[in-house]
């Protein structure tokens, strides 16, 4: 999901550089949108694996 996020980013910038307009904005859309739900997955992952880390548990009796 980075990954995209940050070859849209680049294309929005190559793009910002030759004057495209349009293409320069969607990609840029485009990237920030993935760069936000990247930001919202890692976040889940890591609460997660934090809650996850608690000590052992007790065996049932």
């Amino acid at each position: 999901m980075l990954t995209w996020a940050l070859i849209f980013l680049i294309i929005a910038i190559i793009a910002a550089i030759f004057g495209f307009g349009a293409i320069a904005g969607t990609a840029a859309w485009i990237a920030k949108i993935l760069f936000f739900v990247f930001i919202v997955i890692f976040l889940i992952s890591l609460i997660m694996g934090l809650a996850g880390r608690r000590g052992p548990r007790e065996p049932p009796l």
